[in-house]
């Protein structure tokens, strides 16, 4: 890697891991164009660990307000709407682990859903179900739908079983889960912060057994570029996240439709030429 690289894909990785666009995507599609190789793992590893830091960050009281109440549930002292926004994380992560485990045990990803067409089917689909999603919230008032505590058991499974297609490269984790949180009648607001949230064990787990990987391989590389990406993946994420949140409301998920189905087309494009 070059410098130009490091920060280049550190960016984009911090810009599209919590739009509904699909990160992987871009930094697969980027590598192709750019005629980059591989970051590598480290590198990975390095700017995911960027983008967990914003969203700890920017949910920083959020995040410790379901803790304590999660702890408070498990010792006996009830239920609170924070313990069981908690549980609904947890229970929520289930999906993409087990089926996260099912590809990587038949490395069915990397052999088969890597391409640029399988990208370009992904982003236009998944950008039409967001499309339909939106349209729940035609005539409606905010205050008409559900907020990210009042998630039941249904929802969870809904949401959790939506996130784990998300590792089919193209589809988008938070464009996924937004738009399977918008068909069950949450706010966009709502959609967009219980997705946020699922985010955190979504990447801690995958980015921690990556980590775990490199220490027993005693893998060498070069902290500046590490550094480089943590920070650039977590100012971009986190500035990423508080302008979503705040413009969403009066933007709506639209804007993001037509740029999957603009960018899909340029792909089919490509593939068919």
């Amino acid at each position: 890697m070059d410098w130009l690289q490091a920060l280049f894909l550190a960016l984009i990785q911090g810009l599209t891991e919590f739009l509904p666009i699909s990160s992987s995507a871009h930094l697969i599609l980027t590598s192709k164009v750019l005629g980059w190789q591989d970051q590598g793992l480290a590198f990975d590893v390095a700017v995911h660990v960027g983008t967990l830091t914003a969203v700890l960050v920017y949910f920083r009281r959020e995040v410790v307000e379901m803790i304590t109440a999660w702890f408070g549930s498990v010792s006996g002292k009830g239920s609170t709407p924070n313990s069981r926004l908690a549980w609904a994380v947890i229970w929520g992560t289930i999906p993409v682990g087990l089926f996260g485990l099912f590809l990587e045990a038949f490395d069915i990803v990397d052999t088969y859903l890597r391409s640029v067409s399988v990208i370009a089917a992904t982003t236009i689909v998944f950008g039409l179900l967001l499309a339909f999603a939106e349209t729940q919230y035609n005539g409606k008032k905010r205050t008409e739908f559900k907020n990210e505590h009042e998630l039941r058991w249904k929802d969870i499974l809904v949401i959790g079983v939506a996130q784990a297609l998300a590792l089919i490269p193209g589809t988008s984790r938070s464009g996924i889960t937004m738009t399977a949180a918008a068909m069950l009648g949450f706010s966009r607001t709502a959609a967009a912060r219980y997705s946020f949230l699922l985010s955190i064990p979504a990447i801690l787990l995958p980015g921690g057994l990556k980590g775990y990987q490199l220490v027993e391989e005693g893998a060498k590389f070069d902290w500046s570029f590490l550094v480089l990406g943590v920070i650039v993946s977590a100012v971009s994420a986190f500035t990423c996240i508080h302008f979503f949140l705040k413009w969403l409301e009066k933007i709506g998920f639209m804007p993001f439709v037509w740029y999957r189905l603009i960018l899909g087309v340029v792909l089919l494009f490509f593939v068919f030429s």
